[in-house]
């Protein structure tokens, strides 16, 4: 029997068995990262760099593609590196990096979702005390309690995942470290329990904040149909679907990964869904964002051109001027 101690690395499942499967693998991630690095890079640039941007719709969206950033580099470079050099290993001390990033991202990432909801519920719902609820002060104070929260509970979970005894051997049946994956592991029932227990007031946790969005577009739907001009009622979806579909996005496909039926389970279809719900989102959602937003796509087309111009010789940025 072996604890956690004894254990120096874990096995990743693997993304595919031959060779050009492995490329392929590598080809896709290599391809979805770079469109998430450089689709929220643009964004939290723009916002940065575009002072018109600076309101707190735009400020929590700054926020939201960190996370995003966030979570795509600490999940995606390590299954790129075993795809590309054909291994599974991952260190004990990089696991447990990897499981405590991934859930401080994925925390503040939701986190932030809820906090972006009640700033489109205040808008539309209350516009004449958004100055008041929202000032840069709350807005400070709101994404501090994000990142804060999402650090605690990051800590506690990581924290107590690796205290456990670990007797099962060191093959983890996912392509990064999770925890739901590593307690498979655990040979400890009462310290299973513990973190068991965690779990459950995270997942309470989670839940309080969906039945916050889903009363809040209610409200805000409500509102919406109350607005006499059409023009009115289409600029305040506008603003409202973005958020939705990637709030969607993010609770459907975590939710389905986390509660499916054992009978449906397949190692094929565990990594098609825990893809969908890690990677894919955070490569989504500046698309997304940036679709129906005209200032934001703008403001991105600026910045994009700006830095052609400077990339430019000299007499040709003459001639465009």
């Amino acid at each position: 029997m072996s604890n956690s101690s004894s254990i120096s690395h874990f096995l990743l499942l693997a993304l595919a068995d031959t060779r050009q499967l492995q490329l392929l693998h590598f080809c896709l991630l290599l391809g979805i990262s770079l469109a998430a690095l450089l689709g929220n890079g643009l964004i939290i640039s723009a916002v940065a760099c575009g002072h018109h941007l600076h309101t707190p719709m735009f400020f929590f969206l700054l926020n939201l593609a960190l996370s995003d950033l966030g979570s795509i580099c600490t999940t995606v470079p390590k299954a790129m590196h075993n795809s590309l050099w054909d291994t599974r290993s991952i260190s004990y001390n990089g696991c447990v990096a990897q499981v405590f990033s991934f859930l401080l991202f994925i925390t503040a990432g939701y986190s932030l979702l809820t906090i972006m909801c009640y700033d489109r519920y205040v808008s539309i719902c209350k516009p004449l005390h958004y100055g008041t609820l929202l000032g840069s002060r709350a807005c400070a104070h709101m994404a501090a309690a994000a990142w804060a929260s999402a650090f605690l509970n990051a800590l506690m979970h990581t924290a107590n995942t690796f205290s456990l005894p670990l007797c099962h051997g060191n093959a983890l049946g996912q392509f990064f470290c999770e925890v739901p994956q590593i307690l498979r592991l655990s040979c400890s029932h009462s310290n299973n329990l513990r973190e068991l227990g965690l779990i459950a007031v995270s997942a309470c946790l989670v839940f309080g904040c969906f039945v916050f969005i889903v009363f809040s577009y209610v409200q805000i739907f409500r509102a919406v149909l109350r607005i006499p001009s059409e023009q009115g009622r289409h600029k305040a979806f506008s603003t409202c679907l973005p958020h939705l579909v990637v709030v969607s996005l993010f609770v459907s496909t975590g939710i389905f990964v986390q509660l499916k039926p054992p009978s449906i389970s397949s190692p094929s279809l565990d990594l098609a869904l825990s893809i969908l719900y890690s990677v894919v989102p955070p490569a989504l959602n500046p698309l997304i964002y940036s679709l129906r937003n005209q200032e934001l796509k703008a403001s991105v087309w600026r910045l994009m051109t700006g830095c052609l111009l400077k990339a430019l010789p000299w007499p040709i940025q003459l001639h465009k001027l």
